[in-house]
């Protein structure tokens, strides 16, 4: 008895901590905040929503980008080895193997490809299809080749709210096109300023993301705070073309210019905590405006 208690524990305690080599593998607040990104642009194409509907969509674009972030994962696992911020990540240090994760990465691919074109339809389906690729077979790989990485990788990343508009209305609008160019932009200094932050790291494996040849200096600063800039009108364009109201459109403005206003110390120090700011300025902007539509939506 006492023996049979010990071998179910045993195999409760591998099955937990193989659960939380997977949570870790897929990222999972990021692919959480890919998922919010798909419901913040169903909810702006309905005009009646169903939270059941939000669960299913959460759930497919869920597993569909913790898919992308395992491959990317898994085509990186030799460089990741080689960086401080990632080197203690479930593959460089064999809590999981590659022949696992890709297992885990195909099953996550195909139920939530299978999710979103049986529930929703097959356009959605399509562009899930082609953010998965464009994120592992061309974004990754071109990350040694030169900062249009940050390009191709901001298609995918933007797609999110695009796919999240085409699940509900099944078709490809102007409307869709302003919210996934509003996340588009927002990519560039996202992207950059971590790439700042990280210059060192990313340079021991030949990573080259920062814009004028891959240096930290004016030029690098100025992408940054050109694209901050144009976030500035790009937040009007919802409440312009009648997506949302005029709060929302004030409120997306008003962070575009406090995040803009963060990058203008870049250009005084090229430090690394003005990048750090930049960064969280980032995280802090998106889903305060992607809220904010929302609440004016509904």
């Amino acid at each position: 008895m006492i023996l049979t208690t010990s071998k179910t524990i045993f195999a409760i305690e591998k099955i937990m901590g193989l659960f939380k080599v997977i949570f870790e593998l897929t990222k999972f607040r990021l692919s959480l905040l890919v998922s919010f990104s798909a419901i913040f642009g169903f909810i702006l194409a309905s005009d009646n929503i169903i939270f059941f509907d939000l669960l299913i969509l959460g759930l497919s674009g869920y597993l569909v980008t913790a898919a992308s972030v395992i491959n990317n994962q898994i085509l990186e696992k030799d460089l990741d080895r080689k960086m401080d911020r990632t080197k203690n990540r479930p593959l460089p240090t064999n809590r999981i193997s590659n022949r696992d994760s890709l297992i885990v990465s195909i099953i996550f691919m195909i139920i939530g490809l299978f999710i979103m074109i049986s529930y929703f339809n097959l356009i959605a389906g399509i562009l899930s299809l082609i953010s998965l690729i464009l994120y592992t077979f061309i974004y990754t790989p071109l990350k040694r080749v030169g900062p249009i990485a940050v390009f191709i990788g901001a298609i995918p990343g933007a797609l999110p709210p695009l796919i999240g508009w085409v699940a509900f209305s099944s078709e490809i609008t102007i409307e869709a096109i302003i919210i996934f160019s509003i996340q588009f932009i927002w990519q560039f200094p996202h992207f950059w300023a971590i790439a700042w932050i990280y210059h060192d790291d990313y340079k021991k494996v030949g990573f080259k993301l920062l814009p004028s040849k891959g240096e930290k200096n004016f030029n690098t600063a100025l992408n940054i705070m050109t694209y901050t800039l144009f976030l500035i009108p790009l937040g009007l364009l919802p409440t312009i073309f009648g997506i949302t109201g005029i709060i929302s459109g004030a409120i997306a403005v008003f962070c575009a210019i406090l995040f803009l206003a963060q990058t203008f110390k870049l250009f005084k120090d090229y430090s690394r905590s003005s990048a750090l700011k930049i960064m969280f300025g980032s995280f802090i902007y998106l889903p305060i405006v992607q809220i904010s539509f929302i609440l004016d939506k509904i």
